[in-house]
């Protein structure tokens, strides 16, 4: 386990765009801390580090968004952000298709508010911990 301590979003966000850089495709990344902890930003800067062009935000009300990649350097051609915080009935997500992209090489899925269907996520998931250390500090484990 390793954590890092970021004193801004800027920091939060480059953080996340250096550890980009390490992912493969495949990935299925649970990100868990409470409101304004700094997982959209890391989310942000993760894309950022992919590759994404665009405006990246957090899909509160449609659950899941996909972002495509267009690197030819990159395995990776998808980028699949989904946000939980809303999700009341863990059947929803597999309404909505989110089990097909945990299994995909050439995507990165991330997922704000893991916690709450770490039923569904693959062994393999890996998860990101944020606290808030008060101000603009974050704790983030990983």
């Amino acid at each position: 386990m390793k954590q890092i301590t970021t004193t801004s979003e800027k920091q939060t966000f480059a953080f996340a765009k250096k550890f980009a850089q390490s992912l493969k495709g495949g990935e299925v990344i649970g990100l868990i801390g409470e409101l304004g902890a700094g997982k959209t930003v890391f989310t942000k800067g993760l894309a950022n580090g992919l590759g994404v062009k665009g405006v990246v935000n957090s899909p509160t009300f449609v659950l899941m968004k996909i972002y495509k990649i267009k690197s030819l350097n990159l395995k990776v051609k998808n980028l699949c952000h989904i946000d939980v915080y809303r999700v009341k009935d863990i059947k929803e997500m597999a309404s909505i298709g989110v089990e097909e992209y945990f299994n995909r090489s050439d995507t990165v899925t991330v997922i704000e508010w893991a916690d709450k269907i770490k039923k569904i996520l693959p062994k393999r998931a890996k998860y990101v911990k944020f606290i808030n250390k008060g101000g603009n500090r974050r704790l983030i484990i990983f």
